[in-house]
């Protein structure tokens, strides 16, 4: 990923804002930036708070984090995130910052369009382990399993 386009590439306006961020950053940096995301992580609305069986945990994270993905029975699906990862994994809780703030709120259509690559986009690739980038890159491919079987259910009239 050399370029901004190739950055910018498939991404929705969020997410792009996001990458471009940091990439205009350094190394260093971007590692900040990445722990500010971890502290604006919204809390878990009162439905999942203390209910981690109704989430999904996901497994590649380093850390423990669980994840809900609610579809909306509008026109556009839309797609409301919930996170749950503790304050001392700042890395995990970064990552899922920049979900939220990338996706939430997006029609399905948009959040199944996002490149599974998209984690790379951030340049965190050179400041995190591969092990840490592999929790990211479960989380998005979770967010968009589940997202397609929400939008389903709701087509075939199941409910979300």
């Amino acid at each position: 990923m050399g370029t901004a386009d190739d950055v910018r590439a498939d991404l929705p306006a969020a997410m792009t804002d996001l990458a471009e961020d940091f990439h205009a950053v350094t190394e260093r940096e971007r590692l900040q930036l990445l722990l500010e995301l971890s502290h604006e992580l919204p809390d878990l609305p009162e439905r999942y708070a203390g209910r981690l069986d109704q989430m999904e945990r996901v497994d590649e994270c380093q850390s423990p984090l669980f994840l809900a993905v609610e579809v909306a029975d509008d026109e556009a699906r839309t797609v409301s995130l919930f996170f749950d990862a503790p304050a001392e994994a700042p890395t995990t809780r970064g990552f899922a910052g920049i979900l939220h703030e990338g996706l939430d709120g997006l029609p399905a259509a948009e959040v199944l369009a996002v490149p599974d690559d998209a984690p790379y986009r951030f340049g965190l690739a050179e400041a995190v382990s591969p092990l840490r980038m592999r929790g990211m890159v479960g989380m998005l491919g979770r967010i968009k399993r589940q997202v397609r079987l929400r939008s389903e259910a709701l087509s075939a009239g199941g409910g979300a």
